[in-house]
């Protein structure tokens, strides 16, 4: 058939597939020095964050011992410095050719948000000057009225404040055109409440570092002084062509694929993982780690992942909040350096179905990062060398036995989205069922010490009983790890595996942080106890711990989280199996969830209600736009396509017939005809389901309805979709498929 014949959807397909074929890598060049010498990596790292470097050259010595303790102890923000600081940055931002500052924030929506002002400010004669004060470094104020709330605010109450959070660098964005100062900042309004993810999390990290000083200096480890989460976030995401991008309707507007066939081949040969990275891909990933690095981003780790065309990126560990920026920025130079290999870079947690879909694997611990010599530094998940520091190990790791068994509902639906719905349980990702992976040699001591084992020995005695010399050895792999666990140990960390990957980690995090803190003061409530009983504190804390491990047994599982026979074992255990995102929602604001955030003051029940409320409507929004986008690619490009297809079939029939010569094609014909019936059946369905959501008054209502019957009726337009696009001749059919998708490059 001559491309003149064919529809304009199918010839844009047809342009974007040459288009793809001819494309060269884009060649990134390595930043060199003043004599042509290519940058080690440490030369270069942190150039554009207002780093502790930066800071001692920058600030008066006094200055710069208030703010060190302001970042690395905590302590309050001495306002009296604000101006220094805030003309030292200033100095060293217009050295770099910076016009504008902002402050850099993460309001409820996933993304970041900021609002720039320049430095132009004018003297008392009216001459033109660059001013940037220490107010204005603390506090901004931008509307508040059009990010989500929850309902804790109405549109008219606009007042909101954006607040600088010290402990966070202040960085230097660059763009093609300008380059912004960005200050990380926390967002709150006019009364106080928090709008955005940062400040719970840094409350959260607050109210878990001061559960775990209180639980070590019950066990007798006195010499810590402040100990903070530290997390370490692995991010997942696909690379397509841009020009295949802009051709599906559902990848721009929904951020995966609504419809498409399954090519031949898949990851079924598991070639893909670990694979030599592509020539393309691995020019948009240097060059976005040098990007990152110059942000002071440790990004360490890149690889192919599962499925085809699909990576991962890893950091090292950092602190939770300075991870979490670290994260967004990850995800906003990906998007940004994307562009510029003409590649369409995808967040999707499922967006090609029938293969993997993508994570961000949370990696949690906790480190004493103040402290005396014997103990700053450590990290309170890594088996030690000696028996009290093994003692000190199970007794962290019975506190967080205890916090993810109580709030294995609230920890599932920290992680709850339409994305996510359709990743989690399915042969790629951890089931919507919360479970802990110990490994076999922790699994051994848990089952050691709840036989009482251990019961009244001193610590050495008991650490020998229970094999724990060879505790050591877990950080050495000495354990299998578990794909299918939610929540795995894997040495010396916890891999909250079930976040999303298109996900802001703040919020996950925060739940995280609370859970375990509850674990950690019950715990310690419970030492305490004992203690007052009478018992020397090895023995009150061992015997403490047995109970925990008795209490939380149901928790543990090392088996296959994707089998049948674990969702049945999990409800004999009555752990909760929170498959939609509904259901999981309601987990924000249970009484549970209530009475936690009221101990732990992480969240008011006004701003714990409006978390709920905002991702409920979030969630039916999603699903909303998806509706449109699928009724507008069956009506626009499926159904045109198979309807040209249907009549120029028809016309070789008939021509046949009165030719007098066989027809064979007119199976062919019929079968698109009875497809193309179901298809206006289905099409029709999901418009009926669509509408009754529109008649309920509450989200909530809604949200119910379409991850019942709505997700149903799109599923089943889907089916008949890819039915046809199986039959429709290739020259006719508009959609790039996932055949060139996934395989072109």
């Amino acid at each position: 058939m001559s491309s003149s014949s064919l529809g304009l959807g199918a010839r844009a397909r047809l342009e974007a597939i040459r288009e793809v074929n001819t494309r060269t890598p884009k060649r990134f060049d390595p930043p060199t020095d003043e004599n042509g010498e290519r940058m080690r990596i440490s030369e270069f790292f942190g150039m554009n964050t207002f780093n502790m470097r930066q800071m001692r050259e920058k600030l008066p010595k006094e200055v710069y011992v208030k703010l060190v303790q302001t970042i690395e102890q905590g302590k309050k923000l001495d306002l009296e410095i604000a101006n220094t600081v805030a003309h030292a940055i200033k100095e060293w931002a217009l050295e770099r050719g910076v016009t504008h500052f902002c402050h850099w924030f993460q309001p409820q929506t996933g993304l970041t948000a900021e609002k720039h002002d320049a430095f132009l400010d004018f003297d008392e004669e009216g001459h033109p000057m660059e001013r940037f004060s220490g107010s204005q470094l603390i506090q901004s104020e931008p509307d508040a009225s059009s990010f989500p709330s929850g309902g804790m605010r109405t549109t008219f109450e606009a007042r909101g404040y954006t607040a600088w959070d010290p402990s966070s660098p202040v960085f230097i964005m660059d763009a093609p055109s300008s380059k912004t100062l960005c200050i990380p900042s926390v967002f709150i309004s006019y009364h106080g409440d928090a709008l955005d993810e940062k400040t719970a999390l840094l409350r959260s990290m607050e109210v878990v570092g001061q559960s775990a000083l209180e639980l070590l200096h019950t066990i007798g480890v006195t010499g810590a002084k402040r100990v903070v989460p530290t997390v370490g976030l692995e991010q997942e995401y696909f690379l397509i062509d841009r020009a295949f991008a802009s051709l599906r309707p559902d990848l721009m507007m929904a951020g995966r694929t609504l419809l498409g066939g399954q090519p031949p081949k898949g990851q079924q040969l598991e070639d893909h993982y670990f694979g030599s990275i592509p020539t393309r891909a691995l020019s948009f990933m240097a060059e976005c780690e040098y990007e990152l690095y110059k942000l002071g981003v440790p990004v360490k780790t890149r690889h192919n992942e599962v499925a085809p065309s699909q990576f991962e990126s890893a950091p090292i560990f950092e602190e939770a909040n300075i991870a979490t920026d670290h994260n967004q920025l990850v995800m906003e130079v990906l998007r940004k350096v994307a562009q510029r290999h003409n590649f369409q870079m995808i967040l999707h947690e499922k967006p090609f179905a029938g293969v993997n879909g993508s994570g961000k694997h949370c990696n949690w611990s906790m480190a004493i990062i103040a402290g005396d010599p014997g103990v700053h530094g450590v990290n309170l998940l890594e088996p030690g060398k000696t028996p009290h520091q093994n003692l000190r190990f199970i007794v962290v790791l019975a506190a967080v036995l205890k916090g993810v068994f109580k709030h294995s509902g609230l920890l599932r639906s920290s992680v709850a989205s339409s994305g996510n719905d359709h990743r989690l349980g399915a042969n790629e990702a951890p089931p919507a069922i919360i479970s802990v992976f110990l490994g076999d040699l922790l699994t051994r001591i848990c089952d050691e010490i709840e036989k009482g084992n251990v019961k009244d020995m001193n610590v050495e005695k008991a650490m020998l009983s229970l094999g724990v010399s060879k505790l050591p050895e877990v950080s050495k792999d000495s354990t299998d790890r578990n794909r299918t666990s939610p929540f795995a140990f894997t040495g010396n960390k916890f891999e909250f595996r079930a976040v999303g990957s298109s996900a802001s980690t703040a919020f996950p995090t925060t739940l995280l942080n609370a859970a375990i803190a509850d674990g950690m003061n019950e715990l310690n409530a419970a030492i305490k106890a004992k203690l007052a009983s009478g018992k020397p504190m090895e023995a009150a804390a061992l015997d403490a711990v047995r109970d925990a491990i008795i209490e939380t047994k149901a928790i543990r599982f090392d088996g296959n989280g994707y089998s049948e026979d674990w969702v049945k074992e999990a409800a004999k255990r009555g752990l909760p199996n929170l498959r939609k995102t509904p259901e999981a929602l309601e987990q924000i604001t249970s009484a549970k969830s209530k009475e936690l955030f009221k101990k732990t003051k992480i969240f008011s029940e006004g701003e714990l209600v409006s978390r709920y409320h905002v991702r409920v409507e979030r969630y039916v929004k999603n699903l909303a736009i998806e509706v449109d986008t699928m009724r507008q690619i069956v009506d626009t490009l499926v159904l045109p396509a198979c309807y040209a297809y249907h009549g120029a079939l028809a016309s070789t029939v008939v021509s046949a017939k009165a030719a007098g010569v066989s027809a064979p094609q007119l199976d062919c014909l019929n079968k698109i005809g009875t497809l193309l019936g179901t298809l206006h059946e289905k099409r029709l369905l999901l418009e009926n389901e669509f509408r009754k959501t529109e008649s309920f008054a509450h989200e909530e209502e809604k949200a119910r309805a379409f991850a019942d019957g709505v997700s149903k009726a799109m599923s089943e337009v889907r089916d008949v979709c890819d039915s046809l696009e199986g039959i429709v001749a290739d020259e006719y059919w508009p959609l790039p498929k996932y055949r060139e998708m996934l395989f072109l490059s």
